[in-house]
């Protein structure tokens, strides 16, 4: 049998079943530290992780203050993250996008560490650069380097070797 969450139109927001468990990590949007406690607290029991959108650029989200519009709000990122990791079970963890300056971005990244998250995930462009524009890599390097948690390369990840180096 299935699991389904259902939206306030009746339609169904999320389907799974106990045999995805182990391997399914539930991807939510939130702009809010108490509703993202009582969204995954729901949800945990079904996945084996949590991973907040910190980096989503499409209208939808920015407009909710979620995905990237968070971006310039760390101390929401902090409170969102530490929150989630101080009330759930699963590993929590986030994708962010690289900001306007190397500064900017290692700074956030050490805030999102400091909220106790399993690995953090980083699209190699910022907000406002599409897929079809090269990723960071020196960005992701240097991120790589500050961290002491997983760092999950997100977005055009295609060149196997420019990634091995």
């Amino acid at each position: 049998g299935t699991t389904d969450f259902m939206d306030e139109d009746g339609g169904t927001c999320f389907r799974t079943c106990s045999a995805e468990k182990d391997r399914l990590v539930f991807q939510m949007g939130v702009s809010d530290p108490d509703v993202a406690v009582k969204a995954a607290l729901m949800i945990q029991p079904y996945v084996s992780g949590i991973d907040v959108n910190m980096g989503c650029p499409k209208a939808y989200s920015i407009k909710g203050n979620m995905g990237a519009a968070l971006l310039s709000q760390p101390h929401l990122i902090k409170d969102i993250l530490t929150a989630l990791t101080s009330s759930c079970t699963v590993p929590i963890t986030c994708k962010i996008r690289i900001l306007d300056s190397e500064e900017e971005t290692l700074k956030l990244c050490k805030v999102i560490e400091s909220t106790g998250v399993a690995a953090v995930a980083v699209h190699g462009r910022t907000r406002y650069t599409r897929s079809s524009d090269p990723c960071n890599y020196d960005m992701i390097r240097k991120i790589s380097a500050a961290l002491t948690i997983p760092l999950i390369l997100n977005g055009a990840s295609l060149d196997v070797k420019l990634i091995q180096s």
